[in-house]
């Protein structure tokens, strides 16, 4: 199977995967937040936080590195598999001794409990790296797939199940371990790579040696994305947290079924082309093009139709969300330009340099969001978005030396989608303002909703033919595949 057929073949899995666990998750997440007080929510959120920042600690980087290798020895995937393991063991017994003095220098004595009984996750979790970094190797996409299906079905049933009867918080808890328990074993189930008793040093530094970048990044990039959250839980507390929760899981969700999906399948797609820089210029272009193409008009509709959006799927009372979602979703629209720069330095053997990229944003995100969070969540936002827009041009220019064009020549392919994307927005927000009191919330989301994608299909067939006749054949293409897969 050639290159293309095997990143298609990826792509569609990989959404089948996304999409499904994303809705899924996403389904129990707005159940909770119906059924929890905005406080009570925000401590489930904050524990969430805790975890995240022991997180980065069990990847170290490994299953990037056996990713990314292309010469692998079973020595490599052994060392890769104990050492996780012992790492996950260890954080479970860090998080469940020091979840008491976490909990009082949050002053929330119940998040302690909470944090003690999830801390069981990174054992759970350090069962499958080795695992999936073989499967995705592989371009095993669909095994893939059906693990994270089938733990967030199980997870999310657990879940909502735990709500309704009244379990609160601990519905969440629920959730959580139930979803990775199922889908290690079901990972266990489809992969037939099992581990040795063996340990290899020089294989263990083999990893290392690349892994340690993605460990620093991994770091930073925990302050990237999660030291709004935690600096909002320290001085704002568990109620203001709840609502800058919301807004920015919208956000996540997003960013992982519209971007990630096909970054996921990027990095062993761009290792093998390594070598054609002609053919490895086209791949990313053709990516991150499709990708902008879908994510622009989904990120500006968010941004006009937020208030509706929230009032139909989580209730009035998070309404203060609204403002804080809006202007995560300009950075979202950012952040699926950027997002396969991460894929690009890893590669082509330059891990390094994002690291010093992912050094630079951390440090604009922890002094933008220290000084912005005595103004509230809002001008937390406000401070993410500052940063996207000052590290942008600097990581595009690296990118675009790294594939060796100009900048110009690179963002040229943005423009047709921000145009029809604008278009479509001024068309929804001229809907609003003439039906905004004649229905209600729900059946004006719809009905926006459905005018937005014909007017932006429309727009894109109009303006940028060639696009829509590539967007086509892809979907020809991946349609293929996935019946071929299913024979």
């Amino acid at each position: 199977m050639t290159i293309k057929a095997q990143t298609i073949q990826g792509v569609v899995w990989s959404a089948i995967q996304n999409w499904g666990s994303q809705i899924g998750s996403l389904v129990v997440f707005i159940v909770l937040a119906r059924l929890l007080e905005p406080a009570t929510f925000g401590l489930a959120a904050l524990a969430n936080v805790v975890l995240a920042f022991m997180q980065v600690f069990l990847e170290q980087g490994f299953t990037q590195a056996l990713i990314q290798r292309k010469e692998l020895e079973p020595e490599h995937l052994d060392t890769a598999f104990w050492t996780s393991l012992i790492s996950g063991i260890l954080l479970t017994v860090a998080v469940f001794t020091l979840a008491i003095p976490v909990a009082n220098g949050f002053q929330q004595p119940q998040l302690a409990p909470i944090l003690q009984w999830l801390s069981v996750v990174f054992v759970i979790t350090s069962l499958s790296r080795v695992q999936q970094a073989v499967l995705e190797r592989q371009f095993a996409y669909k095994e893939i797939a059906t693990r994270s299906l089938l733990g967030t079905l199980a997870g999310g049933i657990t879940g909502v199940l735990m709500a309704y009867s009244g379990w609160g918080v601990w519905s969440l808890v629920g959730q959580q371990l139930v979803q990775e328990l199922v889908g290690t074993l079901v990972l266990w189930r489809v992969s037939d790579w099992r581990p040795q008793f063996k340990f290899s040093v020089r294989h263990f530094k083999d990893l290392f040696n690349f892994g340690i970048n993605i460990l620093a990044f991994n770091f930073l990039g925990f302050l990237n994305s999660r030291a709004d959250e935690f600096l909002i839980g320290i001085f704002l507390g568990s109620t203001a947290f709840g609502f800058y929760s919301v807004a920015y899981r919208i956000l996540a969700v997003m960013t992982q079924v519209l971007v990630s999906t096909t970054n996921q399948v990027a990095l062993p797609a761009f290792s093998r082309l390594q070598e054609d820089p002609e053919r490895f210029r086209r791949a990313f272009y053709t990516a991150t093009q499709i990708t902008s193409a879908i994510a622009f008009p989904t990120f500006l509709g968010v941004v006009v139709l937020a208030p509706e959006i929230v009032v139909t799927c989580f209730g009035k009372q998070w309404m203060p969300s609204v403002p804080v979602m809006q202007v995560l979703s300009v950075v979202g629209i950012l952040r699926s330009v950027t997002y396969f720069k991460g894929s690009i330095f890893m590669a082509l053997g330059k891990p390094q340099w994002r690291l010093y990229f992912g050094l630079l944003s951390a440090g604009l995100n922890v002094v933008g969001f220290a000084i912005a969070v005595r103004w509230g969540i809002v001008a937390v936002a406000y401070a993410y978005l500052a940063r996207a827009f000052i590290l942008f041009p600097i990581t595009q220019r690296a990118v675009s030396k790294l594939l060796q064009t100009s900048l110009l020549q690179y963002l040229r392919q943005f423009i047709t989608p921000l145009i029809c994307s604008l278009t479509m927005s001024g068309i929804i927000l001229l809907a609003k303002q003439l039906l905004d009191s004649s229905i209600n919330s729900q059946s004006l989301l719809v009905f926006c909703i459905v005018l937005g994608v014909l007017v932006y299909v429309i727009a894109v067939r109009l303006f940028a033919p060639k696009l829509f006749q590539q967007i086509l054949e892809l979907a020809h293409l991946a349609s293929s595949q996935k019946r071929s897969q299913s024979r």
